[in-house]
């Protein structure tokens, strides 16, 4: 990974006393990305209503329901590390390979 040109990191740690599930983890997941979705349309006034917030409010919102569906996220990959065997590492640089064959990341020579 150290040949793209572009690469930010985001750690985020393995939670500690939650009794994790695949299913759970699932759930939660989507319920942060419901609660996403809430911060982009309801508080931007796409849904119709009226809600006075200024942009860097929202902007803020947006952000840390953003971060909750990211932890929630990496959870569920410790679950599977855990409990299925899945190599987070491997995982993950093939997904980043996938990305630089789509062209959305480029390789630095």
């Amino acid at each position: 990974m150290d040949n793209y040109t572009a690469f930010k990191q985001i750690s985020l740690p393995k939670l500690n006393n939650l009794q994790l599930s695949l299913e759970s983890t699932c759930l939660k997941l989507m319920e942060e990305a419901g609660e996403l979705a809430q911060a982009i349309g309801k508080f931007r006034g796409m849904n119709g209503e009226k809600i006075h917030l200024k942009e860097q409010e929202v902007v803020e919102m947006i952000s840390k329901e953003l971060l909750d569906v990211a932890q929630v996220a990496v959870s569920m990959m410790f679950v599977l590390e855990e409990e299925y065997g899945i190599n987070i590492k491997e995982k993950v640089d093939d997904h980043i390979n996938k990305l630089v064959k789509k062209g959305y990341i480029k390789i630095e020579k």
